[in-house]
């Protein structure tokens, strides 16, 4: 099983430039860790939101990236 990141745009567009593309992780908390360290970078790059998923499976999805 392998688990990684799907970005996406104010609009809930995929994000593909400007990002680079997730890596595959071997479990859910390696994914979770390095978004962890990762989110500011992304959202920069214009990335809003982002899902996960495992093996095209979503785990969960539209989580913000912004702070509450």
């Amino acid at each position: 099983m392998t688990w990684h990141w799907r970005y996406e745009n104010a609009n809930g567009g995929e994000v593909t430039e400007g990002v680079t593309p997730s890596d595959a992780f071997p479990s859910q908390a390696d994914a979770e860790s390095w978004l962890g360290e990762s989110w500011r970078e992304l959202l920069e790059a214009g990335v809003e939101t982002v899902t996960l998923l495992e093996d095209g499976r979503v785990e969960y999805e539209k989580m913000s990236l912004r702070p509450e």
